[in-house]
């Protein structure tokens, strides 16, 4: 429960490429906004050293919190886990669970943020694993995408689970009330697809849902839905070629002006200002991106190469996440679902 106005977040200050100085750096840019209470979990020694670079003490808006153990690259998530119990990302997730904290942030790696999670703080009834659901950014300012990575191979049952997830993301990130549903395939026809498609096709279609049937790839960006379901192997190779657009964009067209004087500059100010495809990773980690839907708690996972900003914009997504109550409303509407038997 948040207390006193301001959210509780623990963040796994040993995670990422960068970690820990711009898990620190993100983390005190947060503070500083004055309505948010930071825990940086990891070797007190290590983050005090960090900490002790800005104007925040141990004890203010940010507090240290012990964790001797640290994941180290290429470490296998559910070994790790297991050896290693008082490791940074465990550690938070316990105070999630324990009501130490009221959200998770997390830049190391997302399989071990995932483990923790669903081992420490647990999995919502009716939900078997988690996804992530992520906004498409200026292009497709009104459509999410879910799963983004989470679950590579998928059973029909979860597609209506990741559509419901999408469908509390678009009410309370997007605030459309009645977001439309598609399922994302090879054709629009309802035989499309593969088995796991073509069964959750079904399913969706009996749900209850504002479902629209299947689209294809050439509608994700029409507007058409607000809402597409995918499994997460599909979803995550969609996501980051969407991402490399912009700025492979921008490289053509400064190699195709490269013989005019000053080109390249003029072109680079205005893709970085004006393309939307270049903006799209800060765009859905503002609007609730990143989020682990389907974990017990509010559990917000970053990019492995966050910066202080990007680590900033985490940690505000996280804390606007717990002041929507998206987890509660993921619940109300489960609950539904499970009462007509339909999970």
């Amino acid at each position: 429960m948040v207390q006193n106005g301001r959210v509780r977040v623990a963040v796994d200050a040993m995670g990422g490429d960068y970690a820990p100085e711009e898990i620190v750096k993100g983390a005190v840019h947060s503070a500083q906004k004055g309505d948010i209470e930071i825990f940086l979990v990891g070797p007190t020694s290590v983050l005090e050293k960090e900490l002790a670079k800005y104007k925040f003490a141990n004890g203010s808006s940010i507090h240290i919190v012990e964790a001797s153990a640290v994941i180290k690259e290429n470490e296998p998530p559910v070994v790790v886990i297991r050896n290693k119990p008082d490791c940074s990302v465990a550690v938070a997730a316990k105070m999630v669970k324990s009501g130490e904290a009221d959200a998770l942030v997390s830049a190391g790696s997302s399989a071990a943020a995932a483990v923790s999670a669903i081992q420490f703080i647990g999995m919502i009834d009716g939900i078997c694993r988690p996804a992530i659901v992520g906004s498409l950014g200026s292009f497709a300012h009104n459509t999410v995408m879910v799963d983004l990575g989470a679950n590579v191979d998928c059973k029909p049952h979860q597609f209506l689970n990741f559509a419901i997830a999408g469908l509390v993301y678009a009410k309370k990130f997007l605030n459309i009330a009645d977001p439309k549903i598609a399922l994302l395939s090879t054709g629009s026809e309802e035989g499309k697809g593969n088995e796991a498609v073509r069964e959750a096709y079904s399913a969706l279609k009996n749900s209850g849902l504002n479902f629209i049937g299947n689209i294809e790839g050439n509608d994700i960006l029409s507007g058409k839905a607000n809402v597409i379901v995918c499994d997460g192997f599909v979803g995550n190779v969609i996501l980051k070629f969407y991402e490399s657009i912009g700025p492979h964009a921008r490289d053509w067209t400064v190699q195709k002006l490269k013989k005019y004087p000053f080109s390249g500059i003029v072109v680079k100010l205005l893709f970085n200002r004006l393309f939307p495809a270049t903006k799209i990773s800060s765009e859905t980690e503002k609007r609730g991106g990143g989020i682990l839907w389907g974990v017990d708690g509010i559990v917000r996972i970053a990019h492995g190469a966050s910066r202080a900003p990007r680590i900033s914009n985490a940690i505000e997504s996280a804390k606007e996440a717990v002041k929507a109550g998206v987890l509660e409303s993921f619940k109300s509407e489960l609950a539904k679902f499970n009462q007509g038997g339909k999970l």
